[in-house]
């Protein structure tokens, strides 16, 4: 048996993560593609061109990895989000902060990346306020807090929480051939609701959602097939390289901050690695600084006035508590959960969109006129 270069197969599986993220930020960068702005569109213009764009990534999504999974190439069950722990409250608090947090920032943790890319200054900060937050909820106090209250508070299913695991038994299908079945009816749902209406159909919005959609599956084809090992060399045991989990992975923009800031903060530390998350985080500011350099729409942007300051400082700080505490961002369990079919994924979907309606609300309460002045 041929033995495995560990050290060569990372590399080749960072290069190709860091390709395709940079492909996806010149995508977000040209079409606008955002999951802040699918709300605000809706709640400001009644428009929900953006929403069907995200919708149409979510149903390629799950298509791509239903179909992956039933033929072989990726395992299913490995993933960050299908374990049996469904900490449902974690869940619902968590994405309700973090959209509340999203509108305050501008923007949710991929499109901070995406304005970084374009000159904005105002998503540096967000940048470092999400990402010291998210450390912090992972490591450190706030991690502490999240533990021993709200992650405190979940149930134990039987079975993994992803829909085909839990509806296999019930109905005598063998599971691949239900997931299979469940992510074409589900995932074509989320594509016939995206393209309903011919209106949509412009080549921008067509091409954001395929586009998003294949990036998310090309990233899980990567960490859990391409850079699957059966058996590491040095320990006879299955092994997913470079990602921050040990599981496979696909994107997420809030934790990977974290690890971003702590490899640039402990480069000389050599058990500090680059991992699928951290070059994601470079691949999508580049992909988006191309794009505006080109297009000749870079510009330095930064804060209005202290009010703006602040919510950008709260806005980032709540999208990384949210998001590490539900275990993902609206790319995270928004887009790559959700194409699992994982419960907790579809739990966090309405609480996103909570969360960003509470705080748009919100900021037209602080904008509307004062009839006492």
């Amino acid at each position: 048996m041929d033995v495995v270069d560990i050290a060569s197969l990372t590399k080749s599986a960072l290069l190709a993560s860091f390709i395709a993220t940079f492909i996806l930020g010149a995508t977000m960068q040209k079409t606008g593609f955002c999951s802040m702005g699918a709300v605000s569109d809706i709640f400001i213009m009644n428009s929900w061109d953006r929403l069907k764009q995200w919708f149409l990534a979510i149903g390629i999504a799950i298509i791509g990895f239903a179909v992956m999974s039933y033929i072989g190439l990726i395992d299913p069950l490995t993933s960050f989000y299908t374990g049996n722990k469904f900490l449902w409250l974690s869940t619902i608090i968590g994405s309700i902060l973090f959209g509340f947090g999203m509108v305050l920032a501008s923007g949710c943790g991929s499109k901070t990346l995406i304005r970084i890319g374009g000159g904005n200054l105002k998503s540096v900060i967000v940048f470092l306020a999400l990402g010291l937050s998210a450390y912090m909820t992972i490591r450190g106090f706030l991690g502490v807090i999240r533990i021993n209250t709200l992650d405190s508070v979940f149930i134990n299913l039987n079975t993994p929480q992803d829909l085909p695991s839990l509806l296999s038994a019930s109905t005598g299908m063998m599971r691949s051939s239900l997931h299979l079945i469940l992510g074409l009816v589900i995932g074509s749902a989320f594509i016939i609701f995206a393209l309903a209406k011919k209106a949509f159909w412009t080549a921008e919005n067509l091409f954001a959602g395929i586009t998003v959609g294949l990036i998310i599956c090309s990233i899980w084809a990567i960490s859990g097939h391409f850079a699957f090992v059966a058996e590491d060399p040095n320990t006879l045991e299955e092994v997913f390289l470079a990602t921050n989990s040990g599981k496979m992975e696909s994107l997420s923009f809030v934790a990977p901050y974290a690890y971003f800031l702590d490899w640039l903060m402990m480069y000389s530390d050599t058990s500090k690695v680059l991992t699928i998350g951290v070059v994601a985080v470079m691949g999508m500011i580049s992909g988006s600084a191309v794009v505006a350099l080109l297009t000749k729409s870079f510009r330095w942007e930064t804060f209005r006035n202290p009010e703006d300051t602040a919510n950008h400082l709260i806005g980032g700080a709540l999208m990384g508590f949210g998001g590490v505490t539900a275990l993902g961002c609206t790319i995270g369990q928004g887009l790559s959960g959700v194409s699992t079919l994982a419960l907790g994924s579809f739990l966090a979907l309405p609480g996103f969109f909570l969360g960003a309606y509470l705080a748009l609300r919100y900021l037209q309460y602080r904008l509307a006129p004062n009839p006492c002045n």
